[in-house]
């Protein structure tokens, strides 16, 4: 019988399992644990975050992990969970290497996609939000408005796509590069095959969404130097599209590094993040041209 394709060379079953995570790492469940346990410890060590209000509602609110040094420059991270779960207090566990090199660490709270019956938009429009907000507001904990950079895995890698390719002046009336730099670990980039996949089962997608929040239909909105990042274990269409977004970036001449984690899954790579020797924390740490200390006399 000849293949039904849906999106490439993929029937339906076939795409669907290309954007579902659980398929491809059976841990995922001990992973997302550790990311709650790690944060817990995180916190035992350098304190609790400060909470800002960024926003109207009571989801509208940021952790900050404050360093000790004055006019410091400040990492966003926007976590995933297909657009459906998480929380900024379990999604710490990066923030004592940062905070430690004299970086401010900062994890949003925003609405998720079930609360919103299916509507991606204001959770895209959260996240722009609290970036404006510390860009006007860094003081308040020391922070360098002019040096604020932002960084997300999967579904989070996804909005902070949607981040780095807003048009900040004219949205924002703020600067166009507001954001000086970003990491985008396993994201989205193009919403048309994930609008075909199993996702739309809870994501009520349009035109006008995929257009509007597919980053990689933006790039000229893009005024920093980013990486990309995935694993060698991830689904085949997580591995693509950051592929395909790399080579974008590359033929508009824009500042991209690609960094492939070698046998790493899904879910292990943001952990490499949170090592300022590990793949992601040392790329992070040298994209805002902090040195990292060698260990070794």
């Amino acid at each position: 019988m000849e293949k039904k394709l849906v999106w490439l060379d993929m029937e339906q079953t076939e795409l669907d399992a290309a954007y579902n995570q659980s398929i491809y790492a059976p841990n995922m469940q001990q992973i997302l644990q550790r990311y709650a346990t790690n944060s817990e410890q995180v916190r035992s060590q350098i304190g609790e975050p400060q909470r800002f209000r960024y926003g109207s509602t009571s989801i509208e609110e940021i952790d900050v992990y404050v360093t000790q040094q004055t006019n410091a420059p400040i990492l966003i991270f926007i976590h995933g969970g297909a657009w459906r779960d998480g929380v900024a207090r379990n999604f710490a566990y990066a923030a004592e290497s940062f905070v430690r090199a004299g970086v401010n660490f900062v994890v949003p709270d925003f609405v998720n996609v079930i609360e919103t019956e299916g509507d991606l938009m204001p959770m895209a429009m959260q996240v722009r939000q609290s970036v404006a907000w510390l860009r006007r507001n860094a003081h308040l904990f020391g922070g360098d408005r002019d040096r604020i950079y932002i960084s997300g895995h999967s579904s989070g890698a996804h909005l902070a796509g949607v981040a780095l390719t807003t048009d900040w002046q004219n949205t924002f009336d703020l600067p166009i590069d507001t954001l000086k730099g970003g990491l985008l670990c396993s994201g989205m980039f193009d919403l048309k095959p994930v609008r075909l996949s199993a996702r739309s089962s809870y994501i009520n997608f349009t035109d006008e969404i995929e257009q509007a929040l597919s980053s990689q239909r933006h790039l000229h909105h893009l005024h920093a130097p980013v990486i990309v990042a995935y694993g060698t274990l991830e689904t085949p269409e997580f591995q693509r599209q950051t592929q395909d977004f790399a080579q974008s970036l590359t033929d508009l001449g824009k500042s991209v590094q690609l960094l492939v984690g070698h046998g790493y899954n899904h879910f292990e790579m943001p952990e490499t993040l949170a090592n300022p020797y590990g793949l992601l924390g040392r790329a992070m740490l040298n994209l805002m041209q902090i040195p990292v200390t060698n260990p070794c006399p």
